[in-house]
């Protein structure tokens, strides 16, 4: 079932977008991830936000942020697909060949990670899918390449193995990520804004001109293209928002998912929240989030 978001937008207040929201941050080099979150907080004034996925200081690129309450979906982002174009050196001469038949033969698919030494993890071997690692173009012992990988690949790790495994060593010069899940840096409805356009963006909404700030920010409801959105009947709304789980009569139409499934849950265009299908006698899913109303 399809989630109109731009008709969402439209008929909340720049407010409520404020307190349910997402930017699609370009992320300069430099600054930390935390950083740039807590710096598009202070700037918009909100109560919190949160960062899809960390990006490394250096690393510039696609870096979503949550406004206010959206924080609490975080986690259900984090582990999308990520996709990034980056400059590796490749320490001594190698041909091209040997280098992609290298990456084929190792470097796709289901690989084991050991996270570098200064991470946030604990350094335990994990398993990663890496989808894509293409080798784009080669100018001496530099290679521009391209990869899509499951969320919590470390790049400049898969760089340095793929190094060792060429008995050759390399190191990555530069990284940018192009994709976060649903989101990246050409995205037609929601394009990733920089840090400078951001600043001039709020400075217009702080002289009375909310226009460019309500084109940058996205209705947290997007979580629907993510997980599949199930609609409850309106009757229903009250009983669900106490906690009770939804059952098979609650819902608008049939709906059949596998056991285990994460769907998003909306009451005709209103966001109820995030829950886990169960497929009991009776009942149908049990909530993971569920996103209060406000009460003035």
């Amino acid at each position: 079932m399809k989630i109109d978001i731009e008709k969402i937008k439209e008929k909340k207040t720049t407010a409520e977008l404020l307190s349910f929201g997402l930017i699609n941050l370009d992320k300069c080099s430099g600054p930390t991830s935390y950083q740039v979150s807590d710096f598009v907080r202070l700037k918009l004034k909100v109560n919190k936000t949160s960062h899809f996925g960390t990006l490394d200081p250096k690393v510039t690129g696609v870096l979503p942020i949550a406004l206010g309450r959206a924080c609490k979906l975080t986690g259900y982002f984090l582990g999308e697909d990520k996709e990034y174009v980056g400059l590796m050196h490749i320490h001594e001469e190698i041909s091209l060949e040997e280098v992609r038949k290298a990456i084929e033969e190792n470097f796709l698919g289901k690989i084991t990670q050991l996270p570098p030494v200064r991470s946030s993890v604990k350094r335990a071997e994990r398993e990663r899918e890496i989808k894509e690692f293409e080798i784009l173009e080669q100018d001496g012992k530099d290679f521009l390449f391209r990869v899509t990988c499951q969320g919590g690949t470390y790049i400049r790790k898969l760089i340095s193995d793929l190094g060792d495994n060429l008995k050759v060593g390399a190191h990555m010069l530069e990284l940018r990520r192009i994709r976060a899940g649903i989101f990246n840096e050409e995205d037609k409805e929601y394009p990733s804004i920089n840090m400078y356009d951001f600043e001039k963006t709020v400075e217009e909404y702080e002289s009375g001109n909310e226009k460019s700030l309500r084109k940058i920010i996205i209705p947290a409801e997007i979580v629907s293209r993510v997980y599949p959105a199930v609609k409850i009947k309106k009757s229903e709304l009250k009983r669900i928002f106490t906690g009770k789980p939804i059952g098979y009569l609650d819902l608008i139409g049939k709906e059949k998912f596998e056991k285990g499934k994460i769907i998003s849950v909306f009451c005709e265009e209103v966001f109820v929240g995030m829950y886990k299908v169960i497929n009991g006698e009776d009942i149908f899913a049990k909530g993971e989030f569920v996103l209060q109303p406000i009460i003035d």
